[in-house]
Order: structure tokens, then sequence, then C-alpha cells
């Protein structure tokens, strides 16, 4: 007997209500182009539904063999470890074949998708600066996993070979450095006319609007510069075509990511503890825990290496990871301390 297949759009989650609307208009984008499955989504952790509850909605549909993928742009702990054990734990207790797809990544659709952004806020900011005499930054999430990062500088490469641009350089919201108002002051110091900031995120959400708030705060310091922000990705049409084919790739047996600089399989420069990690979830106490403004979760500066290990704090909970070799790095966590 034939599998009946449904595909599950796996998600982080955000306490921000408008990149959670986002990330279901993306789902239903999803179930438009592929009429012949049934089509759920779920998230990690704040946001509802969880997971767990699309699986739930697949199989009540009579689904027998899922084709999950990650709604992330690139490979971290969550699409590799956190969401893989979420999807495993579920199969085991439900009886359900569970296949999982690789995140975007760096996609000739996705640098297409990402150039139209650019060249959207350029067409919107007229043509008296020349390329030659602008300057990009690309900022990317941000995360304790070298591979993860590196992909953003990739991408910030390939746009400003693409453009054209006089310079460019990469900043991260959070996590590792450097961070955005110190990369952005560094990039005014450079000489250049223009200043474009690009978020390189799928969505909306308390970091861009971070990310566009420290703009607007380097650019009152500099009225000879031009500052613009780039719009983010959203539910480009290459997006989606990036997603509809990582779907396909289930199916095809093109889905394994690519592991050759992953901190959890091989040894990488500063992160050798994390060889071997356990493929664990370490989410289960924000699952669908809601949007809004409350402080769920707390960044301490200091905690990052209280301990020689790794902290996030949710609540009245903690977990720890391996060291992070960056994590006093004067344009990283601790320059996000408040003097």
């Amino acid at each position: 007997m034939a599998d009946r297949l449904g595909v599950m759009l796996c998600g982080h989650g955000s306490r921000d209500q408008d990149a959670v609307t986002e990330f279901a208009v993306l789902s239903r984008h999803l179930k438009q182009r592929l009429p012949q499955y049934p089509v759920e989504y779920g998230y990690l952790e704040f946001a509802t539904p969880i997971i767990r509850n699309g699986l739930d909605n697949l199989k009540a549909q009579g689904v027998t063999r899922v084709l999950a993928v990650p709604g992330m742009l690139f490979a971290a702990g969550h699409a590799k470890n956190d969401i893989p054990s979420v999807l495993n734990t579920y199969a085991a207790q439900n009886g359900l074949r569970i296949d999982y797809g690789k995140e975007l990544g760096i996609d000739p659709k996705m640098m297409r998708a990402a150039g139209d952004r650019v060249q959207q806020a350029l067409d919107a900011a007229g043509n008296d600066v020349p390329r030659h005499e602008t300057l990009l930054v690309v900022v990317g999430r941000g995360a304790s996993d070298p591979d993860a990062n590196s992909n953003v500088s990739k991408v910030t490469r390939l746009l400003w070979e693409g453009f054209g641009f006089g310079w460019a350089e990469t900043a991260y919201s959070g996590v590792t450095f450097p961070l955005v108002e110190p990369a952005l002051k560094h990039a005014a110091k450079l000489g250049y006319r223009r200043i474009l900031v690009f978020p390189y995120f799928l969505f909306t959400g308390i970091l861009v609007q971070r990310i566009y708030d420290a703009t607007d705060a380097v650019a009152a310091r500099h009225p000879e510069i031009s500052f613009v922000k780039v719009p983010y990705l959203n539910d480009h049409p290459l997006v989606l075509d990036t997603f509809i084919e990582r779907v396909e790739q289930i199916l095809s047996g093109d889905n394994a990511m690519n592991c050759q600089m992953c901190k959890y399989r091989t040894q990488v420069l500063g992160f050798e503890a994390d060889v071997g990690a356990a493929q664990e979830s370490q989410h289960h106490h924000v699952e669908g825990i809601g949007t809004g403004s409350a402080p769920l979760f707390t960044f301490d500066p200091d905690a990052i290496v209280k301990g020689g290990h790794h902290h996030h704090h949710h609540g009245d909970h903690d977990h720890t990871h391996a060291p992070y070799p960056h994590a006093d790095h004067p344009l990283g966590p601790n320059s996000m301390k408040k003097p």
C-alpha cells in the first residue's frame, strides 16, 4: 500500500505576532503550491501551533509519511538538533515515518531573492550615489555555530560582487560578533556615501526591528552618510520555490545537509567539545508559550561563559552547551551589556 504523503513546515517561533503571522502566510502559500499534499506547520518554541500539533493534524488526515522541512535559512543548532529531536520523538511515539529535509541554505534562488530585495531598496533610494561609493552590510541571525555564521558571510560576498558595491561587511543580531551597532559604527568610518543595511532574515520580528533601530541610531550620528534599510526576504516567490525544491529533494533522495563543517560531527577549530553532542531539543519548556512582550527569553552576557559553559535562560529554566570560544569578544555578546 502506498504511503499517504504530507508536508510539515517546522519554524522556530517568535514572541512577535507579526513574525508568527508571516510564517503562517508562507505556509498557506505552500499549501497552494502543493495541492497534492496536506500541508501543516508548527513552531519549536514560543508560538502556537507547536510542531507536534502540526504532526497531529497530518496524522488525523491519514498521512503515513511526513516530509518535514526546517523553515530556516541556515542550519545551526535548531535545524541540526532541536527540530530533529522533536520529529524523532514524535515518530517513535506514533509509528509515523518522518523524513527530514535540509534548510534553505546557499542557493541560487535564494540569492536572486536577496538581490531583488537589495535592488528594491536601491530603486527606492535613487541613483544619485554610485555603487562603488556604496557599502553593503548584511546582518544574519547569529549563532554559536561557525558553519551557520560563515554562510552569512558567503551571502555578503555574493551580493557584494554581484552588485559591484565598493565594500561590504557582515554583522549579526546576536550571540556572535560583530553585532549590528558596532559593525555600523565601523562601516561609517570607511568613507562611503551610502550604507545599505540588509537583515538577511525570512520574517520580521524583534530582531529585525532592533537592526533597523540600530541603523537609525548610527545614521543620526552620521548625517553625511545615506543609510538605507533593505527589506527582509519574507515570502518572496523564489523563497517559496526553494521550499518546494527542499520538499521534492526528500523524495528524490537529494536532501542531505552539508556536514563538512558541522561542529557536531567534525572537529572545527575552537569548537572541538561539541563533536558528538546529543541530538536533543532544549525547547520543551517554551513550546507554545505564546507571543507578547513578556521577557520569556533573557540574555545574560556574563552567563554565556559562566562555569565554562554557554547558558540560555528561558523563564526559570536554563540549559548548557559547550563553551563558545568568542563569548567575551569585545564586539560580541559582552557589548550588549549596558554600561
